[in-house]
């Protein structure tokens, strides 16, 4: 791995970490700000907000800033909003702190993937995105316990300050080793052709996976511990083992997506999406036992994950000539898709549904998501068409 390559997956994995390490602190952050704990858990939900519509708007906003520049802006903001985190004396002013740290989260992902396929050759592109990718599942094997386990032993304050230091050290390996024309090209055209390259139909129905995928991810994620309790009956502390292989699983995933991308997108997105909805339904089918339960959970964690890089090296493919809001749209769609999943999986429960269920719903959506996949390449194909191709800017950076 290049130094840029490596600067920018540490970055990655110090969003990562941010966005998710609060739920390893948040007793801690309520009763050191005097809130509940239900309070304190509108924190990752102003996050997320922050995510889907601050990304999108900055990510347009500074499509004239040097790509370079940007990631290095990105890169200051994340650390001092860190700063402010630690710092903040009340629950307002930190939720503000986590809103501005949101905001350059989802502008960064976009920005990153374009960056990132610019820096190595164009059948290596796949793993590139998938490495950029990597960074959130790697935050959630290394960098969550590790944050919570600094906040258990020096406060809660300190998890956020040892982010912030992570954010600054990324930072300064890329001010120093990231090419400073690295994805300059997508500093070029208009904000028009930015707002019309998202009618492309790849795109469209690009997104409408990306959403569909999470809904079916997290309305059963967000319910996984109890389900391993109450269903799997695991003991409470055998819990976080068998979310760490979900973890690997992840991992492992994000790379395979990142080859298959590179080898045949399309076909090989199709087969992920379909082998997810396998994956939903063995799932229901196999919760009430451990061992059976266990393995599954590595396998769906790698499925899940190895969608990411082929569906956002297709956005970036058919957005070549205006990359930057269709390219921020991704962590939009996530943050949606992780939303709608939470709510259904709330639905189903309080209408008297059991955890087991809840995994039906992932099938479900998965099976649409391949519907749309496949109608899309079939369309592609009928009509004939091909990616947009890069502009001269994009060309002679590449």
């Amino acid at each position: 791995m290049s130094l840029p390559l490596f600067a920018l997956f540490l970055a990655a994995f110090a969003f990562g970490t941010a966005e998710f390490v609060i739920a390893g602190v948040l007793p801690e952050v309520a009763l050191g700000l005097g809130v509940t704990i239900p309070v304190a858990g509108f924190l990752i939900t102003g996050y997320a907000i922050g995510i889907a519509i601050g990304g999108p708007l900055l990510a347009v906003a500074t499509k004239k800033m040097s790509r370079k520049t940007l990631i290095l802006v990105l890169g200051a903001v994340f650390t001092v909003g860190q700063a402010l985190c630690a710092l903040a004396p009340n629950f307002e002013l930190l939720m503000v702190a986590r809103v501005l740290v949101a905001v350059v989260h989802g502008t960064y992902f976009g920005i990153a993937a374009i960056v990132a396929v610019n820096l190595v050759p164009e059948d290596k592109r796949g793993f590139a995105v998938a490495l950029i990718l990597s960074g959130l599942t790697v935050s959630n094997i290394l960098g969550v316990p590790g944050g919570t386990a600094i906040g258990n032993a020096f406060g809660w304050r300190a998890t956020f300050w040892a982010v912030g230091a992570l954010g600054l050290v990324a930072t300064l390996i890329a001010a120093f080793f990231l090419p400073s024309k690295a994805g300059q090209a997508a500093t070029g055209g208009s904000f028009l052709r930015e707002f019309k390259a998202l009618g492309r139909q790849q795109i469209v129905t690009s997104l409408a996976i990306v959403i569909l995928v999470m809904i079916g991810q997290y309305s059963l994620f967000t319910y996984i511990a109890p389900l391993l309790r109450e269903v799997t009956q695991l003991d409470a502390g055998i819990v976080p083992w068998v979310l760490l292989l979900y973890g690997v699983g992840s991992t492992i995933g994000v790379f395979i997506g990142g080859r298959l991308a590179d080898w045949k997108l399309m076909p090989s997105l199709i087969a992920i999406l379909a082998t997810q909805a396998i994956a939903f339904t063995l799932l229901h089918f196999v919760s009430p036992y451990p061992i059976p339960m266990a393995i599954m959970v590595v396998f769906w964690g790698g499925v899940n994950f190895a969608f990411g890089a082929p569906v956002q090296s297709r956005v970036l493919a058919w957005a070549a000539d205006a990359p930057n809001l269709a390219s921020a749209l991704i962590p939009t769609g996530f943050n949606i898709g992780i939303a709608i999943g939470a709510i259904l999986g709330a639905y189903m429960l309080e209408n008297g549904h059991g955890y087991q269920e809840l995994p039906l719903i992932g099938a479900f959506a998965l099976v649409l998501a391949v519907l749309i996949a496949i109608f899309s390449y079939v369309w592609e194909k009928r009509v004939g068409s091909t990616p947009p191709p890069a502009s001269e800017r994009q060309l002679a950076a590449a």
